[in-house]
């Protein structure tokens, strides 16, 4: 399903993707040494609940993951890119962490994730990589325009991540998003220009550059749900949900 959003719902989205930066934000000032990831899941719950929000993760159950999340965040350290699921580790100096947040707040859903490295030891490895997804993103949103093509962003995208040196692996990209958190178009990270459906304003789509160090194969932990670099290096991940709109494309997950 593709779903255009109207003029009020769009309104709603705006604040739904405000909650989600502004969590994500206070989720990486609390992200220090020493911190369980199973407390910042609580404490995302916590920030949810009080926004009279809800989670878009605990009740999901696709055929990738192993039965309902279960959690509130998604929480990868180091070598986990995508899906990790909280569990009992105490964050050290120089983990790279990623944080992927989805909630819906009055019937509209946004997505973003971020990568941050915690404490003061940052590998420069690890900061090229969050710079090369970073970087990436922000082509891909430069690409969203009225009339454009999937593919343009896509091969935005896929420009800067090969331009870094990085492989890209084509299993888990961006989507469409609107009432429900995953939606057609499927936003590849990488692809041919002038491809793929047509945006249209009131279309929303969350763009979400990943890459691993020295890969492009996943493997799945044993918890079901966590995705790994295969050759266990270390990977990054950055998100936006945006808007397409008459004059471009508007980010809708940055804090206020």
């Amino acid at each position: 399903m593709i779903e255009i959003l109207t003029p009020a719902q769009l309104d709603r989205a705006r604040d739904t993707g405000a909650l989600v930066g502004g969590i994500l934000q206070t989720l990486k000032a609390r992200a220090e040494v020493g911190v369980n990831l199973l407390d910042l899941d609580r404490w995302t719950r916590e920030l949810i609940e009080d926004a009279g929000a809800e989670s878009c993760y605990v009740d999901y159950a696709p055929s990738f993951g192993r039965g309902p999340f279960g959690h509130y965040v998604c929480t990868a350290v180091n070598d986990a890119v995508l899906h990790g699921m909280p569990h009992d580790h105490r964050l050290a100096d120089g983990d790279l962490l990623t944080l992927d947040l989805a909630v819906t707040l009055r019937g509209v859903a946004a997505d973003a994730a971020i990568s941050f490295t915690v404490g003061d030891s940052a590998a420069s490895d690890d900061l090229a990589m969050i710079d090369a997804t970073e970087r990436a993103l922000a082509a891909g949103i430069a690409a969203a325009r009225p009339g454009a093509r999937i593919g343009d962003l896509s091969h935005a995208i896929g420009s800067v991540l090969h331009g870094s040196g990085y492989a890209i692996n084509g299993e888990f990209g961006g989507h469409g998003i609107g009432s429900t958190m995953h939606q057609d178009p499927h936003v590849a990270n990488d692809g041919r220009p002038g491809r793929g459906y047509a945006l249209r304003p009131g279309l929303l789509l969350a763009l979400e550059p990943w890459v691993m160090h020295d890969t492009a194969e996943l493997v799945t932990d044993a918890d079901g749900w966590t995705l790994r670099s295969a050759t266990g290096c270390r990977t990054a991940h950055t998100e936006h949900t945006i808007a397409i709109t008459e004059s471009g494309a508007e980010v809708l997950t940055l804090a206020r």
